[in-house]
């Protein structure tokens, strides 16, 4: 969905956005999942020294899960050390919200979709205030059944509760619309 936004208080200059759907946020998520979080713990289990969690009870659990015994997989869970997780989930939000600020509002996943996370009002980068409050948003997104989630499928500004928390859009990059106004030309 495209949209004409004016982005100034005083000039009436006004700027054509594209808001980025569910399907393109979901793949760059995946791409973000890929390239930050399995990196950052491959990074975080090898200083934890296997601390972290118990590796051969996940491949036991899968080994159960896959001969059709989940009851017992879901029984036997393996112990997860709290501080090496708090280390992660640390390490991955602020790799996370370093990428926004070095790439204008972009994770590598959603540079690579071509879109970025913008202010809702102003259309400018997000401050760093936004950028935590979005990454924490997330927290209470995945609380509420994924409901924060995907509720971006069905607004027509296509925000989630963590963007309307955090006063945030995501949107497709100058490049991207440039691309798809010539195209539609």
């Amino acid at each position: 969905m495209s949209k004409t936004v004016d982005t100034s208080n005083s000039n009436s200059q006004k700027q054509n956005i594209r808001y980025a759907g569910f399907s393109v946020r979901f793949i760059a998520s995946f791409l973000d999942t890929l390239f930050l979080a399995v990196p950052v713990g491959l990074v975080i289990y090898f200083l934890s020294g296997g601390e972290w969690f118990d590796w051969a009870q996940y491949q036991q659990n899968l080994s159960y899960a896959m001969r059709g015994d989940a009851t017992h997989a879901l029984n036997q869970a393996p112990v997860t050390s709290l501080k090496w997780e708090l280390l992660f989930e640390f390490s991955v939000l602020m790799v996370t919200v370093l990428f926004w600020k070095r790439w204008k509002g972009a994770t590598p996943g959603k540079h690579m979709m071509h879109i970025k996370i913008v202010d809702a009002k102003t259309l400018n980068d997000v401050s760093s205030v936004q950028a935590l409050t979005r990454s924490l948003g997330y927290i209470i997104s995945t609380m509420t059944l994924l409901i924060g989630f995907i509720m971006v499928a069905f607004r027509k500004d296509k925000r989630g509760l963590h963007d309307i928390m955090a006063g945030t859009l995501v949107i497709y990059t100058d490049e991207e619309t440039k691309e798809n106004d010539a195209l539609s030309n």
